[in-house]
């Protein structure tokens, strides 16, 4: 069954040229980051620095779309930067991506590559779908802090993923919950790719497509179905 991802009216307000594709895959094998997925990370980070030709990051067009969007809620930019930019700051300053787990690691180099968010959660644990809206403020966000489990609260406004039981990603694309992320036990998922303009949709199109072919070659025998933008 598919699941269920709806944008709110709010949201399409702030940035109404948003759109997000998504990968959803069932049947995969995870585990430990290795040589294969470390070597797609290391090709992405030479991918981006190819891309951006000599600019700064926060020249790319869709980079500063992002910042844009994110000034529109009410967050700041250089504080909480959007997961793409977190990522490509961490590759062109010079040091490894992070390895994470087989999964994580095929998305994060797509991002980095593409230089567009994109997000992977566990379906086993999303209670009902999942929608992306302005935040009232009382929402669970389970994380960790200090190294032990912890809630917080997103700020009212704020765009959040959330689900049934609670926010599954803060500020849009900014921090993940522990909830819901992919673990090495994860067999069943979904990847959100978010573009805004000037990105174009062909161009969204390619990232997912490449996501796919990943995740098929990592995982012979997983089924995997390609969302078109929405």
């Amino acid at each position: 069954m598919t699941l269920s991802l709806t944008v709110s009216d709010e949201v399409r307000a702030i940035v109404p040229s948003f759109v997000h594709l998504a990968v959803e895959a069932r049947g995969l094998t995870n585990g430990p980051s290795d040589a294969h997925t470390s070597g797609l990370l290391n090709a992405a980070a030479r991918r981006l620095a190819e891309r951006l030709g000599g600019r700064a990051l926060h020249e790319d067009p869709h980079i500063a779309a992002w910042r844009a969007a994110y000034t529109a809620f009410g967050s700041k930019p250089s504080r909480t930067r959007n997961s793409a930019e977190a990522l490509a700051r961490r590759a062109l300053a010079g040091g490894e991506l992070p390895r994470i787990n087989r999964l994580v690691d095929l998305y994060n180099a797509v991002s980095v590559a593409h230089l567009i968010p994109v997000g992977g959660e566990d379906i086993d644990h999303i209670r009902g779908g999942m929608r992306l809206v302005r935040a009232v403020g009382d929402e669970r966000f389970a994380t960790v802090a200090g190294g032990e489990p912890a809630v917080e609260h997103p700020d009212p406004g704020e765009v959040v993923w959330c689900d049934d039981e609670g926010v599954t990603c803060r500020r849009w694309n900014w921090r993940q919950g522990v909830r819901t992320r992919l673990t090495d036990a994860s067999v069943n998922a979904v990847f959100l790719l978010e573009r805004l303009e000037p990105m174009t949709l062909g161009e969204l199109d390619a990232a997912g497509a490449e996501l796919a072919e990943s995740l098929a070659k990592f995982n012979p025998g997983a089924e995997i179905e390609v969302h078109g933008v929405a």
